[in-house]
């Protein structure tokens, strides 16, 4: 003898009034949010500053798995394996000399 088996077409229809009734009302708070002109803490903020601070270059170790800082122009000690990659804009570490090459 077989199990009972489910109403698939009562479940289904269940289902979907559920899943409208949510967007339904997920719409409704979006359209009242945007009436009173409330916004996401993510999109009013400002924002935050990320990267090295100046004066300083970021440096990646994928074999690490670490990050290093260091001065401008420095890289970090070269033990085995040398994979360093250099995160922060070399043109930006440069401003103050003359040394950045101009863009082609």
């Amino acid at each position: 003898m077989s199990p009972r088996g489910r109403q698939y077409g009562f479940d289904r229809r269940r289902r979907d009034t559920a899943r409208r009734q949510k967007q339904q009302a997920k719409r409704e708070r979006k359209l009242t949010r945007t009436a009173e002109g409330v916004t996401g803490p993510d999109i009013d903020a400002a924002p935050q500053e990320t990267g090295a601070p100046t004066g300083v270059w970021e440096w990646f170790s994928p074999s690490r798995g670490r990050v290093v800082s260091s001065s401008v122009g420095v890289r970090p000690e070269s033990d085995p394996p040398d994979d360093w990659v250099l995160m922060t804009d070399a043109s930006a570490g440069n401003e103050d000399e003359d040394e950045a090459p101009s863009p082609p």
